[in-house]
C-alpha cells in the first residue's frame, strides 16, 4: 500500500492545482489509497515537519519533487516540467512517481 501525502498552505493556490492533478494521476494508475492532506500554518510547523513549500506530494514518506539541499518554510514551489515552470508537477510526472521507489 502506499501511503500519498499532500502538504500545503492556504494562501499557496498550487496546491488545488496539485490536488487535481495527483487525482488524475492516481485514477489513471489505478491507485486508490486516500490521500492524506497536512495543512501547514506557521513556519515553526514547516521546520517541524521539513516543509519545503506548497505544494510537497510525499508518496511513502518522500518527495520525488524535492531537492535534497531544500530549506523548510512557507513559499509556493515552483517545478520545472517539460512544459516550463509551473506550480504542481504535471500529471505525467505524478503518474510516473506513483508506482517507482522514491529513493
Amino acid at each position: 500500500m502506499t501511503h500519498i501525502e499532500l502538504r500545503y498552505f492556504e494562501s499557496c493556490p498550487n496546491w488545488k492545482v496539485a490536488e487535481g492533478r495527483l487525482k488524475e494521476a492516481m485514477l489513471a494508475e489505478g491507485v486508490a489509497e486516500p490521500i492524506t492532506y497536512t495543512k501547514v500554518e506557521s513556519f515553526e510547523d514547516a521546520e517541524r515537519i521539513q516543509f519545503i513549500g506548497s505544494p510537497s506530494i510525499l508518496i511513502d514518506g518522500l518527495d520525488p519533487f524535492g531537492p535534497p539541499d531544500a530549506e523548510p518554510g512557507l513559499a509556493c514551489r515552483v517545478f520545472a516540467t517539460k512544459n516550463g515552470p509551473q506550480g504542481s508537477p504535471t500529471v505525467e510526472e505524478l503518474r510516473a512517481v506513483l508506482h517507482r521507489p522514491v529513493s
